[in-house]
């Protein structure tokens, strides 16, 4: 049986937070104490967890409490500035930004993939971008057998990858209401080719993330990536249009056999029947879906595939709970 630990949740009141603490409770994680954390505003309200009310703390009381692990969900200048500190005090952080992910010192981590590269001493650990998990899950039992080459991927994320207010805009529009605009234009009835910052290059931050994130986490750093992101006016989960090059040919049904052994990864592809993946059904769910799997026509050991996940979920907040379940299981806490 796995210890209790102290658990603090750093961002507890926005959707990624609130996510955490559901899962939590679904998989009946041991917690001896949960300290729920938020910005200054929303310090003294409450949230329930397993049918408690807890009082939001804030970032310096919960150092004070001196958590075993510390899930953290507050955005990068916060995990920058406060991580370390939770760190210091001998807490493991599990975080979900972008802040750590690249420094060549921290692990991105997607259990199923490499929790193996965990040890004693990883004290902050990254939680990968949420469409690079959903990818890299599906794509890495692929990548052992047959080498990936190159992939091309092309993104359908869900409102809920930007956050309650984003979700609040849709809505709004939906039901013809005004109010604030947290994107440049309109979200209903559209799409907006741009998640994240521009870059130098002309490709969005979120772009470039799935293609360093994938690299590190399957370690490699040849493979060929080209990504264009895309926000949809879609609740419930990230779409992907994937098509990956491999070095070695491929047998169809072997892909498909692969997919179906994997840990997580759900093959739905019966297109006799239209049975293909769609954020409706991958909403609230915690395995990575896959279909529409087919070959490429125009370029030798070539895929196409399509990969949607609840991108709160194992693009999130799973990903980071089942990271502190394997450190629990391994005893590295």
């Amino acid at each position: 049986m796995i210890k209790k630990r102290k658990i603090a949740v750093v961002g507890s009141s926005g959707l990624v937070g609130r996510t955490m603490l559901k899962v939590l409770e679904e998989k009946k994680f041991p917690v001896l104490k949960l300290f729920p954390v938020a910005s200054e505003k929303s310090v003294g309200k409450t949230i329930k967890f397993n049918g408690v009310s807890h009082k939001i703390i804030s970032v310096k009381d919960a150092i004070a409490q001196k958590p075993d692990i510390v899930l953290f969900s507050a955005g990068g200048s916060a995990s920058l500035e406060w991580a370390p500190a939770f760190a210091e005090i001998g807490a493991v952080v599990i975080d979900n930004s972008s802040a750590w992910r690249m420094d060549s010192s921290k692990k991105l981590v997607v259990p199923e993939i490499n929790g193996n590269v965990l040890t004693k001493k990883d004290k902050i650990i990254a939680n990968p971008n949420c469409s690079t998990i959903q990818m890299v899950m599906a794509l890495y039992p692929l990548h052992k057998k047959f080498k990936i080459k190159r992939i091309v991927v092309s993104t359908y994320q869900s409102v809920t990858g930007t956050g309650k207010k984003a979700v609040d805009q849709l809505m709004n529009e939906r039901q013809g209401v005004k109010g604030e605009m947290i994107y440049k234009y309109p979200i209903d009835l559209n799409l907006i080719p741009q998640i994240d910052v521009f870059l130098p290059n002309g490709y969005t931050k979120e772009e470039m993330k799935m293609v360093n994130e994938t690299r590190k986490i399957l370690g490699d750093k040849n493979i060929q990536i080209t990504a264009t992101t895309v926000r949809v006016p879609v609740i419930g989960g990230h779409s992907e249009s994937v098509n990956v090059e491999f070095e070695k040919d491929y047998d169809l049904e072997k892909v498909k056999k692969l997919l179906s052994e994997m840990s997580g990864v759900v093959v739905v592809d019966d297109v006799k029947n239209a049975q293909y993946p769609m954020p409706i059904y991958a909403n609230g769910k915690d395995e990575v879906f896959v279909g529409r799997l087919r070959r490429d026509e125009s370029k030798d050991k070539a895929l196409n595939m399509w990969i949607v996940a609840d991108n709160l979920r194992k693009g999130a907040a799973t990903n980071a709970v089942q990271i502190a379940e394997y450190l629990c299981n391994k005893g590295l806490i």
